[in-house]
């Protein structure tokens, strides 16, 4: 309808981090699209706002009045905070573990209120995985975690960003066969079954949460030269391939095992939806360097949508004041959420 702006919930991140800067300053940006509603310690968010720019007005509500009433809508002359209180000051640019289960709550609280319909979408600024494990908490990422708070099985991470110097060079999109392993267990990790459950996600998710109708997805292989016919390793001959070959049979365009080191080129990316790294450091580095400052992180396979930055907490740079962030990949991160979730919306309706 009409006036309408989506609630999209921002889980603000690491307090000592760059995480509550680059959130306000992409909420405030994109307040007249969006009611970004800003999840972390409202005190805190109110004082950074007024150095960030005295024009920010936030309008702070408690967890008991979200879940008694609902969200409110407020215009958008205002920022919702939901208030989730840290257990100890913020220091910009040093960690407090005693803060560590507030901000893991603030996921919690996104997770809560999309279930509720509060939210149709949750965007996530970095955070310090050392700061919840030092609170006690076992915790190896978002991914890893919002997979378990959802009793997703199977979740997918993928980063995408535009390419070109304006953006106007269209999306690359990387998804990871595994995650956050030791190089030493990836090869262990990869079988059939995980790469044929991957690339059923990618294929579901990319039609609808993107709204493309038939995804194109090519795969790297593992080893150099992709195994070179089994003389570098045989992981693509007998795992990779016969992969492949099960999901072209169920209808999924999956091409490869290509080589990692030449994939990467315009004349193969634009056959491309998305390609399938076999691990993080494989595809990452060519994306974070042709999209950085655009790139953002995308869960596949989760019964929600969830994007975040594709950069860390910054602490140094948190550590020497306001107004030196960029929240470049955190507007990307809003617009995509908001486009993923309008697409979800078609598809779920067709």
């Amino acid at each position: 309808m009409a006036g309408h702006r989506p609630a999209i919930a921002i889980t603000t991140g690491e307090p000592a981090g760059i995480g509550p800067e680059i959130s306000l300053r992409a909420a405030w940006a994109m307040r007249a699209q969006v009611n970004c509603v800003l999840l972390g310690d409202a005190a805190y968010l109110a004082m950074l706002a007024a150095d960030i720019d005295p024009a920010i007005r936030i309008a702070a509500l408690s967890t008991q009045a979200l879940r008694h009433s609902g969200l409110p809508h407020f215009g958008p002359e205002r920022l919702t905070v939901i208030d989730v209180p840290l257990a100890a000051h913020v220091v910009a640019g040093t960690l407090d573990a005693a803060n560590g289960r507030a901000i893991l709550a603030t996921l919690d609280l996104a997770v809560e209120g999309i279930q509720a319909g509060w939210f149709e979408a949750m965007v996530t600024a970095p955070l310090q995985k050392s700061t919840i494990n030092d609170a006690g908490v076992k915790f190896s990422g978002h991914t890893e975690y919002l997979a378990e708070k959802t009793n997703t099985k199977q979740v997918v991470m993928m980063l995408a960003g535009t390419l070109g110097r304006d953006g106007d060079g269209g999306w690359l999109r990387v998804a990871l066969a595994t995650t956050h392993l030791p190089l030493r267990a990836v090869a262990d990790a990869i079988d059939q079954d995980l790469l044929l459950d991957v690339l059923g996600i990618i294929d579901h998710d990319l039609k609808a949460h993107f709204g493309i109708a038939a995804p194109r997805i090519l795969v790297t292989g593992l080893n150099p030269h992709a195994g070179e016919n089994g003389y570098l390793g045989r992981e693509e001959i007998e795992v990779i391939e016969p992969a492949l070959a099960a999901a072209r049979a169920r209808g999924i365009d999956a091409r490869g095992p290509y080589p990692a080191d030449t994939l990467f080129q315009p004349k193969y990316l634009e056959q491309a939806d998305c390609v399938l790294a076999m691990y993080h450091d494989q595809g990452l580095p060519v994306l974070k360097h042709a999209t950085f400052g655009r790139g953002i992180n995308i869960t596949l396979g989760l019964p929600l949508v969830r994007t975040s930055v594709d950069h860390g907490t910054a602490l140094d740079l948190a550590a020497r004041g306001v107004g030196l962030a960029d929240c470049g990949s955190m507007l990307e991160a809003i617009r995509c959420a908001l486009d993923m979730a309008t697409a979800r919306r078609t598809f779920n309706h067709q």
